[in-house]
């Protein structure tokens, strides 16, 4: 248990772990609580004739699902930068969410999915997916959102190569192509997701966002080192 202990310290600092916890069980919050209170209302479906030409491509479901794992060693590689870094992207992460939550109930927004055949695999796993997640929260997208977030936020680090950094901005580009081609949402969700990151980074950085983000922290790992002593 020890052993695994340690490997899990070397992997993910006692400091880096509040920021991820905090941004993983506020965004579940935000996602899932915007679907309980405006899952019955309104939703406008923003489509666009655009929209309406693009393929629907059950096997991109494979990066439309696998983005998840980009999403956790990316947002790791994140909080193991210097702590100013942390503090002024966590504070991002969170402003987008809290922005994300109150136009889901503003502005709820749906589209059209096509029908799909039950037959062959990746039908059956966008059958899945189409089951599980209904066709709501989309504008601005979090998967486009999240995926933005996991490139600019290693971009220009010269502690992460930067071939790791190209890969990155691709990964981050094939799941925004995936959200559209799996008609899980339209091409506004993609900009609004894209736009909110970049736009939630550069206030993120803004001494007082950041600095407010960085008592808050200071003070729970404050509490929980301190019992842990």
């Amino acid at each position: 248990m020890k052993k695994l202990q340690n490997v899990l310290l070397s992997v993910i600092p006692k400091v880096s772990a509040v920021p991820l916890i905090l941004a993983f069980s506020f965004n579940m919050a935000v996602y899932g609580g915007a679907r309980m209170i405006a899952g019955d209302w309104h939703h406008y479906n923003i489509e666009s004739f655009l929209d309406r030409m693009i393929p629907f491509v059950p096997m991109s479901a494979v990066i439309y699902l696998g983005c998840y794992l980009f999403w956790i060693v990316n947002y790791i590689l994140i909080a193991r930068q210097e702590k100013r870094e942390v503090c002024q992207f966590f504070a991002a992460d969170f402003l987008s969410r809290a922005v994300c939550f109150v136009i889901y109930l503003l502005f709820p927004t749906t589209n059209t999915r096509p029908v799909v055949e039950p037959d062959g695999f990746w039908n059956q796993v966008m059958l899945l997916i189409y089951e599980v997640d209904a066709a709501d929260n989309l504008f601005p997208s979090i998967h486009c959102l999240v995926s933005w977030f996991c490139y600019i936020g290693v971009r220009g680090n010269a502690k992460i190569p930067a071939w790791y950094q190209n890969v990155s901005c691709l990964l981050a580009l094939l799941v925004c192509v995936s959200t559209v081609t799996t008609k899980q949402h339209v091409l506004v969700d993609v900009f609004g997701g894209v736009l909110l990151a970049q736009i939630c980074l550069w206030i993120g950085k803004k001494p007082l966002v950041w600095g407010f983000y960085e008592k808050v922290l200071d003070k729970i790992n404050g509490r929980i080192f301190r019992k842990e002593a």
